[in-house]
């Protein structure tokens, strides 16, 4: 019997092309979207990049400060702002921010939440934002100068590495809360002074002077040939940080989440202290501990006894969104 020949295989037939979407090109294997660059040049990105339309409303040598409270807090600062931007949808409860920036003949255009929201990097902007002049850098000498013109013994806060936005925020909040003439802090291996920090802050940084200088150890070294005190945190001190001396003139070192502080910056420490806990958890959040030292300094300092700070008023549970 013959043997029954089966008919040659045929090549799969390749899967029809879609065409593009208006717009959009087609981009390489496992790419997830495609934004032409500002600049000009295109280059496969994600979805998240920042559309051109976007990045047109804030110039070169403009920022973002976005939020309700932060932009109040920049009108008193008197910010030179560029721009005020504002979801329609939120006009009426923004009104009266509106009606400030009308009076101070500020642009105002009307924009997407989306639009607010992928510039400044976070939801929580409340429908209103407003583009001003890039801040000026300041120099460690501008802090020190400002404790000379308010006739009191330097106060500084330095951080070592702090990178999450919000920590930097709530640091920033705090410090000017109990009069820190400024912060220090190092150009490389910090969180940027991002509309999400500014967020954080509640608008504070408006108020406070933030130095980013190149080698935060030798700043130190420089602080302590001025006669101030470098007092870190530590679990192991041998002092707690309400049984040590923190009159005088004092700068505040807080390190990194993870990794706490440098070596460079360690060999720089005058006094450690530590923060008592009876609970299980063996350490703080950068922000909490050093809240806890920032306002124990306070404590300890003679203004506090001549002005009284008044009392923080409990913000309620997920109120953090309306600010």
């Amino acid at each position: 019997m013959d043997e029954q020949r089966r008919p040659p295989r045929q090549a799969p037939r390749p899967a029809p092309r879609q065409a593009p979407r208006p717009g959009v090109r087609p981009g390489p294997p496992g790419a997830r979207g495609w934004t032409p660059r500002p600049d000009g040049p295109r280059h496969w990105a994600s979805k998240r990049t920042i559309p051109a339309q976007a990045l047109a409303l804030v110039g070169p040598d403009q920022e973002l400060i976005a939020g309700r409270h932060p932009v109040e807090e920049a009108f008193a600062a008197r910010r030179e702002a560029i721009k005020l931007l504002v979801v329609p949808q939120r006009r009426a409860a923004l009104q009266q921010v509106v009606l400030h920036a009308t009076t101070l003949r500020i642009p105002i255009i009307e924009v997407e939440g989306a639009l607010i929201g992928q510039l400044a990097g976070f939801d929580g902007h409340q429908g209103i934002a407003l583009v001003v002049r890039r801040r000026p850098e300041v120099a460690p000498e501008e802090i020190l100068a400002r404790a000379v013109s308010r006739g009191e013994a330097p106060f500084i806060l330095a951080l070592d590495g702090v990178e999450d936005p919000q920590n930097f925020g709530s640091l920033i909040r705090s410090a000017e809360a109990v009069g820190v003439h400024g912060i220090l802090m190092a150009t490389r291996g910090s969180a940027p002074l991002s509309p999400a920090a500014i967020k954080a802050s509640a608008g504070a940084v408006e108020h406070l002077l933030v130095a980013r200088v190149e080698n935060l150890a030798d700043e130190l070294t420089a602080l302590r040939l001025r006669g101030i005190r470098v007092v870190g945190a530590e679990a192991e001190a041998a002092q707690d940080h309400r049984s040590a001396d923190l009159r005088g003139p004092i700068c505040l070192v807080i390190g990194s989440e993870g990794k706490g502080l440098s070596p460079a910056i360690r060999r720089r420490i005058d006094l450690y202290v530590r923060i008592p806990m009876v609970g299980k958890v063996a350490s703080l959040n950068a922000s909490v501990a050093g809240s806890i030292l920032l306002f124990e300094v306070l404590g300890q300092r003679p203004a506090a006894a001549a002005q009284p700070v008044p009392a923080a008023t409990p913000t309620p549970e997920g109120s953090e969104a309306t600010e």
